[in-house]
C-alpha cells in the first residue's frame, strides 16, 4: 500500500524544513510506502527557494503555483498528483505532530473505516485562543446536527482518507473551506465509515504565522449548511 501525504504550503519558511524532515523520517507500518506531495501556494517569502532543493528527491514531489489561490486549491492540486491508497493532509507548520500518523492510519490500513479525523478535543489541545475554540465547537456540533454523525473536531487539519472515498467527490473549495466541504460531502454518503482518534495539538499565534481568521469560521458554517442541502 502507498500513503500520499499532501502538504499545502504558503509562506512557511520558518517551519517547512522541520516538517519535511519529520515526515520523511517517519517509520510507517510494514508494507506501507509513502510519497510526499508539497504544493507551494504562491509563497512570497523564502519558502519557494527552500523547496527547490527537493527537485531531485525521489520521495518528494513539489508543485509551485505562481499565485496564492488558497489552501483548498493547494489541496485539490495535491489530490490530482496523489497515487496512494491512503491520503493524509499535513499542515506545513508544527501545530500537529507527524509522529501521531500511526494511530490515525491504523484503522484505514486494517480496513475498519474509510475516513479518520484526528480529534484535538479527544486528545491534548494546547494554547488555542477562545474565539478559535468557540468556532471549532460550533462547527463540530453543527456537523453533528446536520449529518447525524457524532464528530468532535470537524475543523481538524489531520484528516486521512482511503483514496476510494474521495474519488467520486467533486470539490470546489478555494481556502480553508476544504474541511467543511469534504466533511459535508463525505457525511452525506451513508456508506462512508468514519472514525475519530485523539491527537495532540499546540496552536500557534498570528504573530507566529497562523493564517486562519474569524471570517473563515463563518465561511465554514455556511459551507456545512450549503452542502447539506444542495443536490
Amino acid at each position: 500500500m502507498r500513503l500520499s501525504i499532501i502538504v499545502p504550503v504558503f509562506n512557511e519558511a520558518k517551519y517547512i524544513l522541520k516538517v519535511i524532515s519529520q515526515v520523511k523520517s517517519l517509520v510507517l507500518p510494514a508494507g506501507l510506502e509513502k510519497e510526499i506531495i508539497i504544493v507551494d501556494d504562491g509563497s512570497w517569502d523564502s519558502t519557494t527557494q527552500i523547496l527547490e532543493k527537493y527537485h531531485e528527491d525521489e520521495e518528494v514531489q513539489v508543485h509551485f503555483s505562481r499565485l496564492n489561490f488558497g489552501k483548498g486549491v493547494a489541496i485539490r492540486i495535491g489530490l490530482t498528483y496523489a497515487t496512494g491508497d491512503i491520503i493524509i493532509i499535513q499542515d506545513a507548520d508544527l501545530e500537529y505532530d507527524p509522529n501521531e500518523y500511526g494511530k490515525i492510519l491504523a484503522p484505514l490500513i486494517e480496513n475498519q473505516v474509510d475516513v479518520v479525523y484526528g480529534s484535538r478535543f479527544k486528545g491534548r489541545c494546547q494554547n488555542m485562543r477562545f474565539m478559535n475554540l468557540l468556532i471549532n465547537k460550533i462547527l463540530a456540533n453543527l456537523a453533528t446536527l446536520l449529518f447525524f454523525r457524532k464528530v468532535t473536531d470537524e475543523a481538524t487539519a489531520y484528516k486521512a482518507f482511503k483514496a476510494s472515498a474521495l474519488q467520486n467527490l467533486t470539490l470546489s473549495c478555494k481556502g480553508f473551506e476544504f474541511c467543511p466541504e469534504v466533511t459535508a460531502k463525505l457525511f452525506r454518503d451513508p456508506k462512508i465509515r468514519f472514525l475519530e482518534v485523539p491527537i495532540s495539538y499546540n496552536a500557534r499565534k498570528n504573530i507566529e504565522g497562523k493564517k486562519i481568521r474569524p471570517i473563515d469560521g463563518l465561511i465554514a458554517i455556511w459551507t456545512l449548511v450549503k452542502y447539506r442541502f444542495l443536490p
